[in-house]
């Protein structure tokens, strides 16, 4: 039962960072952001007591609604953003997938220096890593909020099993809403410059 209980939220997180990194859909990215801060949720909640966990889930969903609140029709039917294609779908799979090896390839030796069960860092470091990579091939303002909150929540994993402190949590907190907020002002800022 403890490995089911393990298990699923580093599948949870496996599959939504994985949605989000290949940049299917306006829609699928906003879902995926959601379901990612639901296994952060749940991986914090092995290590938090409930009250204090949930504050990474719902700063997490408010930052998703934040985000998707403020899409245009134009960036919801893609007229202003591109999606991958199916060439960079297929590139960014193999990307994703040599990055969850790296992450296990590591995990060994990180255990060494932080307490931290491996299967909570294994999802944090995944986290990192991923959005580390899509900060790194991001052009699009909300591609880097997205690359931006999703290395904060690993970040926020991987603190959590290192001090439960409510301060520290309401000041992360703080951050995750304050990167959604900053990257949709500058977003409607670059969309009225381009338009006529």
């Amino acid at each position: 039962m403890t490995t089911i209980l393990e298990t699923l939220p580093l599948i949870v997180i496996c599959g939504a960072s994985l949605i989000l990194f290949l940049n299917l859909s306006w829609r699928w990215n906003i879902i995926a952001l959601s379901i990612q801060y639901v296994g952060v949720f749940w991986l914090v909640l092995t290590l938090w007591p409930t009250g204090l966990a949930a504050v990474k889930l719902v700063s997490g969903l408010m930052s998703g609604a934040i985000i998707g609140s403020s899409a245009s029709e134009e960036i919801i039917n893609g007229k202003t953003i591109q999606f991958s294609s199916k060439g960079e779908i297929r590139f960014k799979a193999v990307l994703w997938f040599v990055t969850l090896l790296m992450v296990f390839a590591i995990i060994p030796k990180i255990t060494v220096w932080l307490p931290i069960f491996g299967y909570v860092l294994l999802g944090s470091l995944l986290l990192i890593g991923i959005g580390l990579l899509q900060l790194s091939i991001a052009n699009e303002t909300y591609r880097i909020i997205f690359g931006l909150l999703t290395v904060l929540s690993g970040f926020e994993i991987i603190y959590a099993g290192l001090e439960s402190s409510v301060l520290v949590a309401g000041v992360l907190s703080i951050i995750t809403l304050g990167i959604s907020f900053i990257g949709v002002f500058i977003t409607q800022i670059r969309n009225e410059e381009s338009t006529p």
